[in-house]
């Protein structure tokens, strides 16, 4: 399967925290990914981009939080993560880059 500009508009950047950390010793890797991205294609995405196989994929989205910016009221953007579980010894190293 051959790498695709679009492929790297739907997987944005990936995300490092706790919790991401914890998902990774389950075989899992955490993606912040376009709003309109589907699961069929961030399944595409990651096995294009990354050469792996991908067992499943779950998303949430996170409405954006009311914060104010210079005493103003203003909202964040929403934004969609991909919790994306790889087949049995496929592994990807985020902490590296791309």
């Amino acid at each position: 399967m051959s790498v695709k500009p679009e492929h790297y508009d739907v997987i944005k950047k990936p995300i490092i925290t706790e919790k991401a950390t914890m998902a990774s010793e389950a075989n899992a890797v955490v993606f912040h990914v376009a709003m309109d991205a589907t699961k069929p294609m961030i399944k595409e995405a990651v096995e294009a981009v990354f050469g792996v196989k991908v067992k499943a994929v779950n998303t949430t989205i996170t409405k954006g939080k009311t914060k104010k910016f210079r005493g103003r009221p203003g909202v964040r953007s929403d934004k969609k993560k991909a919790y994306v579980t790889l087949e049995a010894g496929n592994t990807i190293d985020v902490t590296t880059g791309l």
